[in-house]
């Protein structure tokens, strides 16, 4: 899997999730439970990674959606 997004932001995570479901692109959250070990805080980013053979593809979504500033690049 390949990470595609991090962020602090759950309507940004929620936002992604719902385009790459309606897509059909298979991807997980990842440290989405942390929140519990952390104490709530939110200060623990959550990472959304897709399949690598999906990856363009989530990207293009995500860029065609107006969040290309959220992508990770690295």
């Amino acid at each position: 899997m390949v990470e595609i997004l991090r962020t602090n932001d759950l309507v940004l995570i929620s936002a992604v999730e719902s385009l790459l479901k309606a897509a059909g692109v298979g991807f997980f959250v990842f440290d989405q439970h942390m929140a519990a070990v952390e104490g709530s805080l939110g200060f623990l980013p959550r990472r959304i990674l897709v399949e690598k053979g999906e990856e363009k593809r989530a990207r293009r979504l995500l860029v065609d959606a107006g969040l290309a500033d959220e992508l990770r690049n690295d």
